[in-house]
């Protein structure tokens, strides 16, 4: 939803909620990675668009029956300062994102959560370090993204209200993905937190910043195939078992505009990032 210091965050909501509403709501914020567009003489830890780098017996992904797939972005882990993180992602070694864009069809097929057909138009791959790897060239008919570095700050961010582990703290039983009876739901607050920052942006770990329901609902929806209403308990429960790996926005600098102003999420459960199963990762997208 937003993201800030501890100091900032906690003092808007000292300002807005009762003391008690306030130190629970700041013991729910999460440290991520916040990451910007910078130059060569920045501390890089990665990249939006360019060439990814590849070992040489790493296929280049591909949706089987619909071509390769684009390549967004790689992460340098061992430069994340991964430890001010709170869940396990490597300590080295580099992630890269790749997504079926619609420039080899025009935008026909679609890549969504709730299409588990669609699932191989986003996948995620690790390269452990020590493996032999070069640059590896854009597929024929697809056109790279042009290379964007990526710098990395450390903030603490913050989930919407109806996020379902924020209304399982402060409304328990209240109505998945909606509003509910409690001041972190006023507009006022609401209000306070947009305006300390609402860019959605680039970020590795942390709250993802949903554009419309939070993106744990509707991975939780697709993992279950849709065949629970979202007054089932085991759909709040499923979405509980999701964190954000990494969310991309659109981006001018790189070209990338997914949608009307949207951005990319992958998300993937704690023991699977712990095993390092990135294949295990689902990917859903949102925009205005």
């Amino acid at each position: 939803m937003t993201h800030g210091s501890l100091d900032e965050l906690r003092t808007l909501a000292l300002q807005h909620l009762p003391s008690d509403a306030a130190e629970q709501w700041t013991g729910l914020l999460r440290p991520g990675v916040r990451l910007e567009a910078g130059t060569g003489s920045d501390n890089v830890v990665g990249q939006l668009g360019g060439l990814p780098t590849l070992p040489d017996a790493m296929e280049w992904p591909v949706w089987e029956g619909h071509g390769p797939l684009s390549f967004i972005a790689s992460i340098d882990c061992a430069a994340l300062a991964a430890d001010a993180l709170d869940f396990d992602l490597p300590k080295a070694g580099t992630l890269l994102f790749f997504y079926f864009d619609g420039q080899l069809d025009d935008g026909e097929a679609l890549v969504m959560a709730e299409d588990h057909e669609s699932w191989s138009g986003a996948r995620v791959l690790y390269v452990p370090v020590g493996e032999r790897a070069a640059a590896r060239e854009t597929p024929a008919d697809l056109n790279p993204y042009p290379r964007v570095p990526l710098t990395a700050q450390v903030e603490m961010t913050v989930a919407e209200p109806w996020h379902p582990q924020i209304r399982e703290t402060f409304a328990p039983g209240a109505p998945l993905g909606q509003r509910y009876d409690h001041p972190v739901c006023s507009q006022e607050f609401l209000d306070a937190l947009w305006e300390l920052d609402d860019e959605v942006g680039h970020q590795i770990g942390g709250h993802a910043h949903s554009i419309q329901n939070p993106v744990e609902i509707e991975v939780a929806e697709a993992v279950l195939d849709g065949k629970v209403s979202w007054d089932d308990p085991r759909l709040s429960a499923e979405a509980g078992s999701w964190l954000l790996l990494a969310q991309f926005d659109s981006e001018d600098a790189a070209d990338m505009m997914w949608g009307d102003a949207g951005a990319l999420y992958w998300l993937i459960r704690p023991q699977d990032l712990a095993d390092q199963r990135f294949d295990r990762a689902m990917f859903t997208w949102q925009c205005c």
